[in-house]
């Protein structure tokens, strides 16, 4: 069981498209995932279920069968986690739905944290629910990869979903803001790790399975750049190039020897273009712009641009799956 998170501070740069992207690029591939919503805007959720299905899960008030129904006696305090509710998207593609009273539960993972420091079982329960929540439904669903969704801030609930993440993945777009938020990423891991480490070693219940706080940066993907003739324009050349830099010194800690443009840098996974035509025909059809077919207007040069799509998150997925085979 591998963990992933796809997380940036800065937001608006395609993340949520993407994580969707790589479950069903798995699945092609002959993997088994199960994505798990944990941003409180539950936008992934939304681009997995139909219209009637996210109809049914939220209006259902006394058992709605999200990521909260796992927390919820926890968070009340009368009781631990349960297991969560997998939606089957498909046959190799499982969800856990997001929700958005998830931002509630903000607070007690915040107070949690600090309490984990005086020896606090119940705190440490609190902080590791999700990691355990995800352990439990990645065994039932038998899942090669967890894909974790989260929101762009440094919130408790983030904190608590990238302790429990073994690999993490940023996506970006090649701007000013982006490298500044990659700098901001960089540090809190740090200072997250750190943290954990030093609380877990006071945990007082043997038995209570914690993570370990890995989250390993396996790497960057660049989302939505400008092309010509295949290569990046000139314009986000002068800000993507900045990246590898960026990446080594506040990400990886390493010590910048000589300058690398993105195009070779062995941690950009990739540079995915924006397919603007295609976005409203897979909203349409609910399904990733590389399983698009001619029946659903996928035809001429939309065709080939599918083509192209599926090349680019083949690559991508196995560019990722090669990454963490090489960190085991």
């Amino acid at each position: 069981m591998k963990t992933i998170v796809f997380f940036n501070n800065k937001g608006g740069v395609g993340k949520t498209t993407l994580v969707y992207h790589f479950a069903y690029m798995l699945a092609e591939l002959g993997y088994r995932s199960l994505a798990i919503d944990l941003d409180p805007q539950a936008n992934l959720t939304s681009m997995f279920l139909t219209d009637e299905r996210l109809q049914e899960v939220y209006d259902n008030e006394n058992l709605r069968p999200t990521i909260l129904e796992s927390i919820k006696p926890l968070n009340r305090g009368i009781s631990d986690i349960q297991p969560a509710h997998i939606e089957n998207i498909s046959e190799k593609i499982g969800l856990i739905c997001g929700d958005l009273e998830l931002s509630l539960f903000e607070d007690k993972l915040s107070s949690s944290w600090g309490n984990c420091l005086n020896r606090d079982e119940a705190a440490f329960r609190i902080v590791s629910s999700f990691y355990r929540v995800i352990v439990e439904a990645s065994q039932r669903f038998k899942a090669d990869f967890n894909i974790i969704d989260i929101g762009p801030n440094f919130g408790a609930i983030n904190r608590a979903t990238l302790i429990a993440a073994d690999y993490v993945i940023v996506p970006m777009a090649a701007d000013l803001f982006s490298l500044q938020g990659l700098k901001n990423l960089g540090n809190r891991l740090d200072n997250w790790h750190t943290e954990w480490e030093d609380r877990s070693n006071r945990n007082p219940e043997p038995s209570l399975i914690l993570p370990v706080g890995k989250m390993k940066p396996l790497g960057y993907v660049v989302m939505q750049h400008g092309i010509k003739e295949s290569r990046p324009v000139k314009s986000y050349l002068k800000w993507a190039n900045r990246i590898p830099q960026v990446f080594r010194e506040f990400v990886l800690k390493k010590t910048i020897i000589e300058e690398i443009k993105v195009e070779e840098d062995k941690y950009c996974i990739s540079l995915l273009k924006h397919y603007h035509s295609l976005i409203p025909m897979a909203m349409e059809s609910r399904k990733p712009i590389f399983l698009l077919k001619p029946s659903e207007g996928a035809i001429g040069a939309h065709l080939g641009a599918v083509k192209n799509a599926y090349l680019d998150f083949k690559s991508l997925t196995e560019k990722i799956i090669i990454s963490i085979n090489a960190n085991l």
